[in-house]
């Protein structure tokens, strides 16, 4: 394979320009949420007694999910030695610490009290699988920055050994920080419909998906900002091919999520809940993580036979693929927290406090904001670091398949 050549992000276009003037309005607005929330405490959000983790952690969880498999283009050209993926491996790299650093301060900015994440570095409790996160998530920001540079320096880069090296502790810690992320959800055994060991390899499997869709997106997008096609007809079938496997592996342990929860009598009440009567929830679960975050792009991917429009094709599903991860991530954690807990089996539970009842939860404005703030932070970091440094791979010009 021929030497590959990178190049920094040259002068914007006016549609690079206007979606970063977007970006940079949502940012803004989404500081400000936080500062109103924090100011005026959680009573102006949706949020309640029962259902404590809201819409900005579904955002948080989503986009520290897809910053996990943002790095395995990275990792599929370095470690298992495909090299018609190594164009992209910076690009992946530099899209998997944004996407973290974006999911990060939501989840920072939803505290209350920022200040207070440090309690967690000097008050180690080991016992706990939040606490460990704390540790996966900076030093994934650690290797991965380690690995980029040990691909463009040009003295390290040479050396194969030690950037074999930083390939393999990348992929190594992105599988094991997407499995602590979903043991966070899988150690919850007062949460019957995520609790179980079954939520670390579903985590995995949807890392790979959302990362991969982010990817295909952003190198979309760069080739209409540079006119140039920065991956060939090859690549097209190649991310194709990628996104059903991960797809389909997804939809296979999601069905073996729910079948196995069947099996537990103490979580019966809880799938009936998220799949036929609860309301939104069933909506979300078959509506938007099946129907449009499954079939349809898997069916838009299945129509795509070699010709102009399936640059388009992969695009959308893409984009669909998201809208359906986003949907997965919010009947996850929204919906295991608004069916009551079983404390006493076999028994009725009511009090004041809403104990044995279906909690309600609508997300509030400045809860959406501060969501959306973390993507469009972790899409304006992207851009800088395309600015700043020679991520893209140079490409082919072709005005006409590029053009508006």
């Amino acid at each position: 394979m021929a030497e590959v050549k990178y190049r920094r992000l040259g002068d914007h276009s006016p549609m690079l320009t206007g979606l970063m003037a977007l970006h940079a309005v949502l940012v803004a607005a989404g500081f400000g949420a936080a500062l109103y929330m924090e100011s005026n405490g959680h009573q102006v959000t949706g949020m309640n007694n029962q259902i404590v983790w809201g819409l900005p952690h579904v955002f948080a969880v989503f986009l520290v999910v897809s910053a996990s498999g943002a790095l395995n283009v990275a990792s599929v050209s370095s470690v298992f030695a495909r090299l018609a993926y190594k164009p992209f491996a910076r690009l992946s790299g530099a899209l998997a610490v944004a996407l973290l650093v974006g999911g990060l301060a939501i989840l920072v900015l939803d505290l209350g009290r920022p200040d207070r994440v440090f309690v967690t570095l000097f008050h180690r409790n080991l016992k706990s699988i939040f606490a460990w996160n704390i540790y996966l998530y900076g030093g994934f920001v650690a290797i991965v920055s380690g690995y980029l540079f040990s691909m463009m320096d040009r003295v390290v880069s040479r050396k194969v050994l030690v950037n074999k090296a930083f390939g393999y502790a990348a992929f190594s810690w992105r599988l094991i920080l997407t499995t602590g992320t979903g043991l966070i959800f899988g150690l919850l055994a007062a949460r019957a419909s995520v609790s179980g060991g079954i939520m670390a390899p579903l985590f995995i499997a949807a890392s790979l998906i959302y990362g991969l869709a982010f990817t295909v997106l952003v190198v979309m997008t760069m080739c209409f900002e540079t006119r140039e096609a920065l991956f060939t007809d090859e690549m097209v079938g190649k991310f194709r091919g990628l996104l059903i496997l991960f797809a389909l592996s997804t939809l296979f342990l999601t069905t073996i999520l729910h079948i196995s929860k069947f099996y537990e009598a103490r979580s019966l009440g809880v799938e009936l809940f998220l799949l036929r009567d609860g309301g939104i929830y069933p909506l979300l679960f078959w509506g938007g993580q099946v129907l449009i975050g499954t079939l349809a792009p898997l069916a838009l991917l299945a129509r795509m036979h070699g010709g102009r429009g399936d640059r388009g094709k992969l695009g959308l599903a893409s984009l669909l693929f998201l809208i359906g991860g986003m949907a997965q991530i919010y009947v996850i954690i929204i919906g295991a927290q608004a069916y009551p807990l079983d404390n006493f089996p076999d028994f009725d539970v009511s009090s004041n406090f809403g104990d044995g009842a279906i909690a309600s939860y609508v997300p509030t404005l400045p809860e959406a904001l501060l969501g959306l703030a973390g993507v469009s932070l972790a899409m304006m970091l992207t851009a800088l670091a395309f600015r700043l440094l020679p991520f893209l791979p140079q490409g082919v010009v072709r005005e006409t398949e590029f053009s508006a």
